[in-house]
């Protein structure tokens, strides 16, 4: 009788929490959000385990899927008076995303490992993902931004992303390389031990610097140079070492490698420490006209830094998976701030740094390449150090995204995300091959950076955080003119931060 009158208090229960019902996409959530959740149909075929284990829908889950809809019979679909009892709603580890193609994704719960990290390692993980190679581009960017513009740039960037970014968190409760020397290469020596190289000042595009020395009579730099050209041997060699990865069943071996990120971060700040009280600081102020070795202040190709940064800055797609396991969840959006905090400064230091001590005169400012890893020739040991960091970081991440591709295309075409060792082949040989495309005919890290950045971040940074505001507020009845016109002007300044790469 207990029970009976239980489900009659559930059947009769005419308040339904529309506002939080995130609708089948949000694939966490908690317990206590179950009810509000609308189950939906699935075939039991081709379920995909967010874990990567193939299963089927169990029997238990069909039965459920079978009472629900009862239920839903009982009355009109425009009656939202009548909800299943707790009973019939199946457990989260019984929910599942249908995909279109065929296939589905099980839910996991928003509880499990819920509650493991303290509010120090959930903002050193963050952290630690936003940091990548866009890290190499930074001093590049600070030079075509202008110095001034450029540390101006980096904030206001962090800022607007770091809001677009609490957007994505709030959202959940408002919605249902190696270098080499060619001939054409110039070296300064500072200090004896710590030469800075201008690759592009043979071709013209950069002052003649008089103290510079020529190696063009180098026997062995130039045999050097013949097999390890960047452009032209480097990438070939990359394909033995990374095509054999990319066919592993499961990527598990190399997620336990995550900490080289950290490590490599880590000695890039004590290299460009180390880097900077050797050379000293070399800086001249000059608003917007440039002199023969120092750029201006303010430069018009500041677009490119906010491509560079829209990417250094996106943490967005995952942002919700890294706060999840936070012991206190009402610390998310403070651990945030701090974790943008940290990463801004650390742009800031890397950047202000290199960008400052670069040895001007005699070489001019518009000497730093877009890796500034370049502007140290292959025979300084630290730099080389740096490369080894990440290129050992580079395999264990590298091999993780072709899985996840992997997981994507095959796993929705064909229903099995390893359906043979030809298709896994093929798939990864189109993956490398674009890769060695673009290192062969496009060497640019930062270009390849900023026009990335800028696209994925028009999708993810900057429209559907801000869309999915608007409509929440308007679903709520809440939306204002100021609030309308704020998060279409951001939409906008995505839109413009793509458009401008292209006449950059």
């Amino acid at each position: 009788m207990a029970n009976m009158n239980s489900d009659s208090r559930h059947l009769g229960t005419s308040q339904v929490d529309h506002e939080r019902d995130p609708g089948p996409m949000n694939i966490q959530f908690e317990p206590s959000d179950l009810r509000s959740k609308r189950p939906f149909y699935i075939e039991p075929t081709n379920i995909v385990n967010v874990n990567h284990v193939i299963q089927r829908v169990s029997d238990h889950a069909s039965a459920m899927n079978k009472r629900i809809h009862y239920y839903s019979r009982l009355t009109t679909p425009a009656d939202k008076a009548l909800i299943a009892p707790d009973h019939v709603v199946p457990a989260p580890e019984e929910c599942y995303v249908y995909s279109p193609l065929g296939s589905a994704y099980k839910l996991q719960s928003y509880t499990e490992g819920y509650g493991k990290n303290t509010s120090l390692v959930t903002i050193f993980m963050i952290w630690n993902t936003m940091m990548g190679t866009s890290i190499l581009s930074i001093p590049w960017g600070i030079k075509q931004a202008g110095f001034t513009t450029g540390m101006c740039v980096i904030i206001l960037m962090g800022l607007l992303t770091l809001y677009c970014c609490y957007r994505v968190v709030k959202s959940r409760t408002m919605m249902y390389f190696i270098h080499h020397i060619n001939d054409t290469d110039t070296i300064l020596s500072t200090n004896n031990s710590n030469p800075v190289i201008c690759p592009s000042a043979g071709s013209g595009g950069h002052p003649d610097n008089s103290s510079m020395i020529f190696y063009a009579n180098d026997t062995g730099a130039q045999q050097f140079e013949k097999w390890w050209d960047k452009s032209r041997t480097v990438p070939f060699y990359l394909v033995g070492l990374l095509l054999p990865l990319l066919n592993f069943k499961s990527p598990s071996f190399f997620s336990k490698f995550n900490i080289l990120g950290t490590v490599s971060v880590l000695y890039l700040i004590f290299l460009v420490t180390f880097k900077a009280v050797r050379l000293g600081f070399h800086l001249e102020f000059h608003w917007f006209i440039p002199t023969e070795f120092f750029v201006p202040e303010i430069r018009f190709q500041f677009p490119q830094l906010t491509g560079v940064l829209t990417l250094a800055f996106f943490i967005h797609n995952c942002i919700i998976t890294l706060l999840k396991n936070n012991k206190k969840q009402e610390n998310n959006v403070r651990d945030l701030c701090i974790a943008y905090m940290l990463v801004t400064l650390t742009y800031l230091y890397i950047g202000v740094l290199v960008f400052a001590s670069f040895p001007s005169p005699p070489l001019s400012k518009d000497c730093i390449e877009q890796n500034f890893l370049d502007n140290f020739p292959s025979s300084d040991t630290l730099s080389f150090i740096a490369r080894i960091f990440l290129l050992f970081q580079m395999m264990t991440v590298y091999p993780l995204l072709g899985y996840l591709a992997r997981v994507q295309l095959l796993g929705h075409i064909f229903g099995d995300i390893y359906p043979s060792i030809f298709h896994v082949l093929i798939l990864n040989l189109i993956i490398v091959g674009a890769g060695v495309i673009m290192a062969c005919f496009y060497p640019n890290i930062g270009g390849i950076i900023r026009y990335s950045g800028a696209a994925c971040g028009l999708a993810f940074v900057f429209i559907y955080p801000s869309l999915i505001y608007i409509i929440s507020l308007h679903q709520e009845e809440r939306l204002t003119w100021p609030k309308l016109i704020f998060h279409v002007f951001i939409i906008i300044l995505g839109m413009a931060n793509l458009i401008v790469q292209f006449f950059m």
